[in-house]
């Protein structure tokens, strides 16, 4: 029988999450309370600010360790160029929501008027969601009709405490249960572990790849610390901290509202509860009806009630997992795809009918339909010419392991279709070569086994769920990809890119490898003219550069 545990009959009694309040001055209060909806939690909305300011603030989110409002403190509100201290001085002491019952009341007519849920997509906002764990950063990322910018493990040493504790959450599950000292303990081993590590590779990566006298300090500096935190970030926690900031609209807000009231988890509907909170005090017209009984609740428990019915049907499956490697495996695809497509490419310029299409099609040499993909690619100069939407006619379907740190950076394609199993040491660790090459393969293994047994533990008591949270990077975790092949395109292309992590660059190379000698179709395979096979040592090099070379001109 499976392992995996029934769900729980219902959300526990469990303890509020623990978040880090941070410092302000009272007049960094001052100026915060004109441009943020609060300045004592981990979420707020940004307000009166112009909606370029507001994009360079979330631009800096992935690179800093800084909250956005000491970020905007720092570096935003003296800077001449942003105009935020005119705005400032056009505010004002009055309260920068003051407008907003008229809004609303202008809303709530047209909304009446016209009574369509598409007015909820003209209207949003920029939402903050700070000291976030892993687990839901990937349930706040769930949405397709959303822009997300994420703290980066690639640029940041997370070696540096938050408060009095190291950057992980811990789950209110845990905190209200007899685990609680013994998860502090074992994060902080891992963290200190971590903080070891990543000061060892940088070492090791300052030695190995000295500086090109003709590259800024800062080039190289940036350089070596992404190589140091890609070799050592598989040793933090799922629970790790991370910052999101959120671009979306009203109904797409509304719909993550609802995922998260559906949740088994305590910190997602608890941040849910707090980005409502924030939510109301912007766009609340658009969102009133994310808690009526008959409308949100009721959906949220629609959902709810699913998934646990499922999972009880789950548990019936026979089989175990078992370790498993990294792994690619083309499970769908259709063996007549490039026919189909080459119909699809003519189906705009033609006045014939769709089976008619396909029936000329199928009497052509392959020569000729290649002739006709070949003319619907076109003469692609950079990788960010796509061919048209008759590249959707095609599908495929992969089935993927890979560590989780790798996962969370393809699991940012949200267009095509992606789903993940929970996250569990059951298919057992990526261990980077550099690691053992460098003498820390001992104190990696160490922590993997201490975590492997440590989730066992969490599991037993608390269910698989909770004890996602104790789960390391380097933990391998299984997932599905469905996509079209213009998504292919585009996924494949980029992911394969030199300055990319290695992992997910090897899950790209064998997903263009099996388009081709899998599915058969080498049209398509050889239209994606912008994969990268080059080896290369010192993956960020020539991005810095580039960057530092922007930055001058």
């Amino acid at each position: 029988m499976s392992r995996r545990s029934a769900p729980p009959d219902a959300h526990p009694r469990i303890a509020a999450v623990r978040y880090f309040r941070e410092p302000f001055s009272p007049e960094e209060t001052k100026i915060l309370d004109r441009f943020f909806t609060n300045t004592d939690l981990p979420v707020f909305a940004l307000i009166n600010l112009p909606e370029v300011v507001k994009g360079a603030l979330f631009a800096r989110y992935s690179r800093t360790s800084k909250s956005i409002r000491r970020l905007f403190l720092d570096e935003f509100v003296d800077d001449a160029d942003t105009g935020i201290a005119e705005i400032a001085e056009a505010l004002g002491t009055d309260d920068p929501m003051v407008d907003m019952a008229k809004a609303e009341q202008l809303y709530q007519r047209v909304f009446f008027e016209y009574g369509d849920d598409s007015v909820a997509q003209l209207g949003g906002t920029h939402l903050a969601c700070e000291q976030a764990s892993n687990i839901l950063t990937k349930v706040l990322e769930w949405g397709r009709l959303a822009a997300y910018l994420e703290q980066s493990t690639r640029y940041i040493y997370y070696d540096v405490p938050l408060g009095d504790r190291y950057r992980y959450q811990t789950p209110p599950e845990i905190s209200s249960s007899a685990l609680h000292t013994d998860y502090l303990e074992h994060m902080d081993g891992l963290f200190d572990t971590y903080a070891s590590v990543v000061a060892g590779m940088r070492e090791v990566y300052e030695q190995r790849f000295p500086r090109d006298p003709n590259d800024p300090p800062g080039v190289w500096n940036a350089t070596i610390r992404a190589k140091a935190c890609d070799a050592a970030r598989g040793l933090l926690p799922a629970s790790t901290m991370s910052n999101v900031g959120i671009y979306a609209t009203g109904q797409a807000y509304e719909m993550a509202l609802l995922r998260m009231m559906a949740s088994p988890l305590g910190e997602v509907r608890q941040y849910g509860d707090m980005m409502l909170g924030e939510l109301r005090k912007v766009i609340p017209s658009f969102l009133t009806r994310v808690d009526r009984p008959d409308r949100g609740v009721i959906t949220a428990e629609y959902m709810e009630n699913n998934r646990n019915a499922l999972e009880m049907l789950a548990a019936e499956l026979e089989g175990d997992p078992e370790p498993s490697d990294w792994s690619v495996t083309l499970t769908d695809w259709d063996p007549d795809a490039e026919i189909d497509l080459a119909a699809a490419a003519l189906y705009a310029v033609t006045d014939l009918p769709d089976a008619e299409i396909q029936h000329q099609i199928r009497q052509m040499s392959p020569g000729r339909r290649n002739e006709i993909i070949g003319a619907l690619v076109g003469d692609r100069t950079n990788r960010r010419h796509k061919p048209s939407r008759a590249m959707e006619r095609v599908n495929y379907r992969f089935d993927v392991v890979c560590d989780f740190a790798a996962f969370r950076d393809l699991q940012r394609h949200r267009m095509l279709t992606i789903e993940w199993q929970r996250l569990s040491t059951r298919l057992g660790f990526h261990t980077p070569d550099d690691i053992v090459d460098a003498g820390f393969g001992d104190a990696w293994d160490e922590q993997m086994q201490a975590s492997t047994a440590f989730y066992e533990r969490v599991n037993d008591e608390l269910g698989p769920d909770v004890a996602q949270y104790v789960v390391p990077f380097a933990a391998n975790i299984r997932f599905m990809m469905e996509m079209n092949a213009r998504e292919a395109f585009h996924l494949i292309e980029l992911r394969s890119q030199p300055q990319g992590h290695p992992t997910y660059r090897r899950v790209a190379h064998e997903m263009h490898r099996q388009i081709r000698e899998v599915a058969g179709h080498t049209a398509i395979a050889e239209a994606m003219t912008f994969v990268d096979q080059t080896d290369i040592d010192l993956e960020r090099l020539e991005a810095e550069r580039r960057s530092a070379a922007r930055r001058t001109n």
